[in-house]
């Protein structure tokens, strides 16, 4: 049971030390004209921002607010917004934007044709959209002003033709919404830590953008769009696989995106059983590995407390596992923190192991279950 142990841990410690060396190996990338290091670069590259929406009223005034406040060529940009029947007042809120706008908004209604109502609203966008490049971000979140300017940047630049961006959840420093933000940088660090080792396993559809182009030439989301999730992942798998070497991560703080946390712990579960819905679902070896093997250490952390009272004579290695744990996991988060320009203390995340190890035990349990609820609406396991 010891070597057991041993194994395990050391497994973890072994793919926690890759991806941190492979998140440092991703540059951080800045607009030049956001430097003062050379001469400004004339914006050409033509967006479509799509936002689905389902009941998003209490977020809208603030996406529509930095929505307003992008700094960005307005001929070069529109914005697209689904409905997906919406049972609030937000598709008046839309409207009202509409008549007062500076630039182009659409409001559209969703078109229900697969078991994915997010994939439909995008794939419904992506039809009645007028610009080259597609960029995805959620009603709850709240958008950099120069977002589409980092993003052009980075494309005549790099010549992608997909790019992952950072997604930061907020925190009022509750434990709910600290777990929240601390699970999120761990996420963060395992997609750009991925990226930097040339094998990406996550993306985010609250920022990501893509060449539409490369969208048709991939057939879209065919082929998963019977799955209720994954707009992101499955689309990143069919990228890389078609164009190896032109899906990037804009690793930059002008280009971060902020989103809000989950309001009490039963959403929190749902959300985390409807992103473990689509990973169970991913071609990626690696990340399949990655993911029982996560899921293996954290069920021992559960587990070591009882070891510790009925294995007494060996508390010392026991304690000294779940000692190492913590500090690997607070250095793994400690990477993406420093991104967001977040301090991490670590007296406050001396617990999140514990909840991290309860949360995916139950979201473990919810998945073999099989449906959850999101948005009003409850999915069956595909």
């Amino acid at each position: 049971m010891i070597l057991g142990f041993f194994i395990l841990f050391g497994a973890y410690f072994y793919c926690m030390l890759l991806l941190v060396m492979g998140f440092k190996s991703v540059r951080f990338f800045s607009s030049p004209d956001m430097t003062g290091t050379s001469k400004e670069i004339k914006p050409v590259t033509r967006f479509s921002i799509v936002i689905p929406f389902r009941n998003e009223a209490e977020n809208l005034s603030s996406l529509l607010k930095t929505i307003e406040a992008l700094n960005y060529p307005s001929e070069l940009w529109e914005v697209i917004f689904v409905n997906d029947v919406s049972e609030d007042i937000s598709e008046e809120m839309i409207l009202n934007a509409i008549e007062k706008s500076r630039f182009s908004i659409k409001l559209l209604q969703n078109k229900r044709i697969s078991n994915s109502p997010k994939k439909d609203a995008i794939s419904e966008a992506i039809k009645n959209s007028n610009f080259e490049w597609i960029v995805t971000t959620d009603a709850d979140c709240e958008l950099p002003k120069y977002w589409l300017k980092t993003l052009d940047a980075f494309i005549q630049k790099k010549n992608p033709v997909m790019i992952c961006g950072p997604v930061f959840y907020k925190s009022n420093s509750s434990f709910l919404e600290n777990f929240q933000q601390l699970d999120g940088f761990s996420l963060q660090t395992v997609t750009i830590g991925s990226f930097g080792l040339r094998n990406p396993l996550l993306s985010n559809g609250a920022n990501l953008a893509y060449s539409k182009v490369a969208f048709l030439k991939v057939n879209g989301f065919l082929g998963n769009d019977h799955i209720a999730s994954g707009d992101d992942i499955f689309l990143l798998e069919k990228m890389k696989k078609a164009f190896p070497k032109q899906v990037k991560f804009l690793k930059s703080k002008e280009a971060i995106v902020s989103t809000k946390p989950q309001q009490n712990w039963k959403n929190v579960i749902n959300q985390r059983i409807r992103w473990a819905s689509k990973t169970s679902k991913q071609k990626n070896i690696t990340s399949l590995s990655l993911g029982i093997l996560v899921l293996l250490v954290n069920i021992s952390i559960l587990a070591l407390p009882f070891f510790m009272i009925f294995n007494y004579k060996n508390i010392g290695f026991y304690i000294f596992l779940i000692s190492f744990k913590i500090g690997v996991d607070y250095i793994f988060v400690h990477q993406t923190a420093f991104l967001f320009d977040k301090k991490n203390s670590f007296w406050k995340f001396l617990l999140q192991p514990f909840a991290y190890a309860v949360i995916i035990l139950a979201v473990t349990l919810g998945s073999l279950r099989g449906n959850y609820t999101w948005k009003g609406r409850t999915f069956q396991k595909q």
